[in-house]
């Protein structure tokens, strides 16, 4: 299997989905390593980058259906929820330290044709929001004082609209902040699903002669 490494990159937009990258970053190190991934997400206030872990399988099985219902169950373990389960492809979440635990079981249903691990640090985009938001809530305050001293039904209509707007942009920030917390505190694992080939008649003939062929000309 190609040797991977990981590349953190900075979200400057909202959902900053950040480049995937075919990488093993030091924090999953192998998929049976129980090392924590949220060592680089404690408080925020200490400093620390907020990065956000995903990973998406590609695996080979023989029931997407029976799956389906393993991963399911593979995401209540470990203290997450089912996105969305399809034939082809599904999407759970699960607890950010448990990221490499979850990885070990899904690769127990069937035989793993790539993994792909990426963080996406949204350590800025963070901030950015958090600056945002207090400077929201300083003005709202202000425009409630100017709207206790307004002098006249006009004055009043015009910092209630003001407020009206401010309320608008402190709850979008609210909610952006949220979604990123959010998706910090769980890791999202997408799973391709590829059912396995099964041979006819005819196919098993094929196989068998080149297989003999194979004896023929190529021996250890």
């Amino acid at each position: 299997m190609k040797s991977l490494f990981l590349t953190v990159t900075i979200a400057l937009g909202l959902t900053g989905c950040g480049t995937q990258y075919r990488a093993y970053s030091p924090s999953f190190g192998d998929a049976n390593d129980k090392a924590s991934t949220t060592n680089e997400n404690t408080d925020d206030s200490a400093g620390k980058r907020i990065v956000i872990y995903n990973a998406t399988l590609t695996i080979v099985i023989k029931n997407p259906d029976s799956a389906n219902s393993a991963l399911a169950k593979i995401a209540e373990e470990f203290s997450g929820y089912v996105s969305t389960l399809g034939n082809k492809s599904s999407t759970i979440r699960v607890k950010a330290d448990k990221l490499n635990e979850a990885i070990t079981e899904i690769s127990k249903l069937g035989k793993i044709k790539e993994k792909v691990l990426s963080g996406n640090d949204v350590t800025d985009e963070y901030k950015d929001y958090e600056i945002r938001l207090d400077n929201a809530n300083k003005a709202r305050a202000r425009y409630l004082e100017l709207l206790s001293k307004a002098e006249n039904v006009e004055a009043a209509l015009k910092v209630e609209k003001e407020l009206e707007r401010l309320n608008g942009e402190i709850d979008l920030l609210e909610g952006k902040l949220k979604r990123l917390k959010h998706l910090r505190e769980y890791s999202t694992i997408t799973i391709y699903l590829n059912e396995k080939t099964r041979l006819g008649v005819l196919g098993y003939v094929v196989v068998g002669l080149y297989e003999g062929v194979k004896w023929l000309f190529i021996r250890n």
